[in-house]
């Protein structure tokens, strides 16, 4: 099975599990960020963030990860320092596979995961990071 087909699989799975409330608009999520009592990783591609430019202050660990989900998971860990209660905030898209790797991280032993719905481009949930005109920096690494 190739890594991406386990990875779906594996966050096929998550999305079975109960939902966490653990959401944030962008603007809340931005705020965090800037005041230093969250961290913001934003789980995308390399060619998205070409494409959008990213979250001012976000850190990019894409969550199709050359080593698989141990990977993202371990990169995850790097940047909290190992601190498993330390507040992070994920951003995609559009809120959808934030989720989803909430679910995982909430799996993994983290406790203050939480997600922006309405994602970088806008959902259901709002109209996103970009449209409410906040600050994008650069793909530094694209």
């Amino acid at each position: 099975m190739t890594f991406s087909l386990r990875l779906l699989t594996l966050l096929a799975g998550l999305a079975a599990l109960p939902a966490a409330a653990q959401e944030m608009s962008a603007p809340q999520a931005l705020e965090a960020v800037l005041a230093g009592k969250a961290t913001l990783i934003d789980i995308r591609t390399p060619p998205e963030w070409k494409q959008t430019g990213v979250a001012q202050g976000a850190t990019l660990i894409n969550m199709i990860h050359p080593r698989g989900a141990q990977g993202f998971l371990d990169e995850v860990l790097a940047k909290v320092g190992g601190d498993r209660t330390a507040p992070l905030v994920l951003i995609c898209r559009t809120g959808n596979r934030t989720a989803q790797v909430q679910r995982f991280l909430q799996t993994q032993g983290f406790t203050q995961v939480h997600h922006v719905p309405e994602g970088m481009v806008g959902s259901r949930a709002g109209p996103g990071w970009l449209v409410r005109r906040l600050p994008t920096e650069a793909c530094s690494v694209c």
